[in-house]
């Protein structure tokens, strides 16, 4: 599907898009070719090498001598280094910009790495940051699997609304045949699709207008986690083929997705045929999907799309605020810190037990039985060795308390016997 990006309006808000990585600056490329200026684009990746086609309008190649020439190495730490060490540029590119779009591959280094570091400056700017990106197919490793989720969680607390394509997924939109070239390309295709479709349901005037507000009500500050599907159908038939695609479609879990969600965001675009009745009809059949998700629609009518009815579709969930989980290190932590402590003794030594004279000794042993032999050993008595001299403390006075010389160790004091 070709898709055409509307032209801008002078009251629209202001926009600018950062393909990061290889397969963000992909994407970019063809978001330009749909008809993005390229003005309003941003090329950021590690190596200056793989800028050098893009014809976004500015480029930003995070080039530093700690990389080398070599670019991040799949290493996203390097990559996050070099973006922290670029952070003033990167925010005067997000500087008087009313909406942010971070557009990314997960699982490598310099989409994982960067795409964080650039999610939060722009968030410094008081920027609506909102992210597209794809995680990889399973089949390339368990190291970029890894890599990919924690890169996901860390861009979900730096931006405002995350949307993520899962590459795995795209086996349901493929057949046996078809290659690994024209696979990634499809990937590319779907993001560049769920950018265009944010574009038109927040900046383009329709005949459904969505107000930027709404948006940032919806989104802002609340690290949302987004799907998305986008379906075209032509014809005199085509609302009712255009909803059949949507229920089910593969990124939505065959319909799963609309009764889950917390709110859920329509853009219809279609040309000069486009009537009232197919808007109408469209809605209510969505609204029975959705539950009590809140809806917020946008229409809008181009003359370029003709006959072509074409629906954007995001389904937005709310981060959920729930009881810390277990398998976090930190969360951890914190509730062992949490808990109370449970009683003990401060030290691992017993008190002494009460002074006894030998009598007293005797008769306790009686008490237990037949005495061991040799019994009268086990009095404590005193070593013939000679006096030492205490050297400068020999005049020192002896400390007293309650009538006992604190000097004399403990045990000899109370008469207590050694085994």
């Amino acid at each position: 599907m070709q898709n055409q990006l509307p032209n801008a309006a002078s009251e629209m808000p202001s926009i600018r898009l950062f393909g990061v990585g290889d397969a963000g600056l992909n994407v970019l490329e063809l978001l330009i070719q749909g008809g993005l200026s390229p003005d309003r684009c941003v090329a950021v990746n590690t190596g200056g090498a793989a800028l050098e086609n893009s014809n976004a309008g500015h480029r930003v190649p995070l080039e530093t001598k700690r990389l080398r020439g070599l670019g991040s190495g799949g290493d996203p730490e390097r990559a996050r280094q070099a973006a922290e060490e670029r952070s003033e540029e990167l925010k005067c590119l997000c500087e008087n910009v009313d909406v942010v779009f971070v557009i990314a591959g997960l699982g490598g280094g310099s989409g994982t790495g960067i795409s964080p570091v650039l999610a939060r400056i722009a968030k410094s700017t008081g920027a609506l940051v909102l992210a597209f990106v794809s995680t990889p197919f399973d089949c390339e490793g368990t190291r970029r699997g890894v890599l990919a989720r924690e890169g996901l969680d860390e861009l979900r607390e730096a931006a405002d609304g995350l949307i993520c394509l899962p590459n795995q997924n795209i086996f349901k939109l493929i057949h046996e045949n078809t290659t690994v070239l024209e696979t990634f390309k499809i990937a590319n295709r779907l993001l560049a699709d769920g950018v265009t479709g944010v574009w038109r349901l927040v900046s383009f005037r329709g005949l459904i207008a969505i107000h930027f507000e709404d948006l940032l009500q919806l989104i802002q500050n609340r690290h949302c986690k987004s799907t998305f599907a986008v379906c075209e159908a032509s014809g005199e038939t085509r609302t009712h083929v255009v909803l059949e695609k949507l229920l089910v479609h593969p990124l939505l879990e065959s319909g799963e997705v609309l009764s889950d969600c917390d709110a859920l965001l329509v853009s219809l675009t279609g040309g000069p045929s486009l009537t009232m009745a197919e808007i109408n009809r469209l809605i209510d059949e969505i609204k029975t999907k959705c539950g009590k998700a809140q809806l917020i629609v946008g229409a809008c009518v181009e003359e370029s799309f003709g006959e072509r009815l074409v629906v954007t579709l995001i389904a937005v969930n709310q981060p959920e605020q729930a009881l810390p989980a277990m398998g976090r290190r930190e969360d951890l932590g914190a509730q062992l810190l949490d808990r109370q402590a449970s009683p003990k003794p401060n030290s691992r030594f017993l008190p002494p037990p009460p002074a006894l004279g030998p009598d007293q000794v005797q008769e306790f042993l009686s008490r237990r039985g037949t005495p061991r032999r040799n019994a009268s050993r086990m009095r404590q008595g005193q070593l013939p060795l000679d006096i030492v001299s205490k050297g400068r403390f020999d005049k020192s006075e002896p400390t007293i308390y309650k009538g006992e010389d604190l000097d004399v160790p403990t045990y000899i004091r109370r008469g207590v016997p050694l085994n």
